[in-house]
């Protein structure tokens, strides 16, 4: 008998679980950039790995970055979860775009949806050209999912005159009634439970995403700013080290930057490894020019271009220059990032350079450069006997280098412009303890 009841309350649980619809929930409640596109990503991902049924998302955005929000829209689209949209009181721009890729939306009392034409960070409204693809992108998410792809258009072109909808001259925003009325929202609610209770779900099972402190830091890392600042150190760090070589904290400052950088961009699929790879050859290319080539030719240019575009095309959407989905702007805006970024960089490092030099933290963080005769250190004056000497340059002479002499190397300084390593040399005169030298037969 007790076997019985054992197995009638077994099978009653399973039949409870069963009767439970699992439904994973996340926010959109910021602009819509890089870490939203993160957290979208991760939020489908985890839906699936817990057997989800349905995907939750509980929006109030004014929008943000069209190529982000165009990848999240893709995702919804095409995920075979059921998706479900909560308008807690705004989905405009891009918000919207996201909107109409999921299968239901219900909005709050009061709440809007509309107003999608592509606008620049100053609101000023963006070329035709921009214009005409975020139209199609509302016309085919609208067609996708049984909208009127007419009215999605009039949520970003103010020309088009929908009879009954909008007249011409105005772009479409709708209230929480008028969605209803037009078909482009499938009810009101007032509460994530009302919206269970118009869905029929009698036994919700809610998980709700809650971002990590790894997508917290990650998120910060990838907002513009933040970048700026990494860019700044990374070429602040590279220049003041190729200024004082072999202080070696502002290398680590630039790599330790380049990291926090770069890293973030690689796991959201941003920094490809050719983009990665096309900043190292320019750093590369950039030493090369300084320490190895004589004048400012190919290598520096190259270094140059290979630094700025590597570290911008980062920042964007692009498939090996394919930039379909990067809005043009966006791209631009990358590059000026980037560049002004680098100028502030080396003129911050001219302007104060040299008071960190003589900063208290900077002499802690490095070995001190003086060398005092009470502590054993001696420095011998070059002979006046150099006076009149042969010998060639070992390294290049910009103006300073090594010269060798009978086979002994001695520091010395050009009195002659650049001198080339291995250019025969002849010692011109000995200043304080400076070995000054000229080309032979100059």
């Amino acid at each position: 008998m007790k076997k019985i009841l054992y197995l009638i309350c077994f099978l009653l649980l399973q039949l409870s679980l069963r009767a439970q619809t699992k439904i994973y929930q996340f926010e959109i409640k910021d602009e819509i950039n890089p870490a939203t596109w993160r957290i979208t990503k991760k939020a489908i991902e985890n839906a699936k790995t817990d057997n989800a049924e349905i995907l939750l998302i509980d929006l109030n955005t004014f929008g943000g970055m069209l190529d982000y929000a165009d990848s999240i829209r893709t995702a919804l689209l095409n995920t075979e979860l059921k998706t479900i949209v909560y308008i807690n009181n705004n989905a405009a721009s891009a918000g919207a775009l996201i909107s109409i890729a999921c299968d239901r939306i219900y909005m709050h009392k009061g709440a809007s949806i509309g107003a999608a034409s592509v606008v620049s960070g100053n609101g000023e409204v963006l070329p035709e050209k921009y214009q005409s693809y975020m139209r199609g992108l509302m016309r085919t998410t609208a067609e996708s999912k049984g909208r009127n792809p007419k009215i999605a258009e009039g949520f970003v072109d103010p020309d088009l005159d929908i009879p009954n909808v909008k007249p011409k001259g105005k772009v479409l925003t709708f209230t929480t009634s008028e969605a209803i009325a037009h078909q482009f929202c499938d009810g009101e609610a007032n509460s994530i439970k009302e919206i269970f209770e118009k869905e029929g779900i009698q036994q919700p099972s809610v998980e709700v995403f809650v971002p990590t402190l790894l997508d917290r830091i990650i998120g910060i890392l990838l907002t513009p700013a933040i970048s700026g600042i990494l860019i700044l150190l990374i070429i602040g760090g590279l220049y003041f080290e190729l200024q004082t070589p072999g202080v070696g904290f502002a290398l680590i400052v630039s790599v330790i930057a380049a990291l926090l950088f770069f890293a973030p961009l690689y796991l959201e699929g941003l920094a490809a490894n050719w983009e990665i790879v096309l900043f190292v050859l320019g750093v590369i290319f950039l030493i090369l020019e300084i320490f190895l080539i004589p004048g400012f030719g190919i290598f520096g240019i190259l270094g140059i271009i290979f630094v700025i575009s590597g570290l911008a095309l980062s920042l964007v959407i692009n498939d090996f220059f394919d930039f379909n989905i990067t809005s043009g702007e966006r791209l631009v805006n990358a590059f000026l990032l980037v560049i002004i970024s680098i100028i502030a960089s080396i003129t911050l490092s001219v302007i104060f350079g040299g008071n960190i030099l003589k900063s208290r933290v900077f002499k802690r963080l490095v070995l001190e450069d003086e060398q005092r005769a009470g502590q054993g250190y001696q420095v011998n004056k070059p002979s006046l006997e150099l006076i009149g000497k042969q010998g060639f340059a070992k390294t290049a002479l910009r103006p300073s280098g090594k010269i060798d002499i009978d086979g002994v190397w001695y520091d010395a300084v050009s009195n002659d412009g650049f001198i080339d390593s291995g250019v025969p040399i002849v010692v011109n005169k000995i200043e304080n303890y400076n070995v000054i030298v000229k080309r032979l037969n100059s």
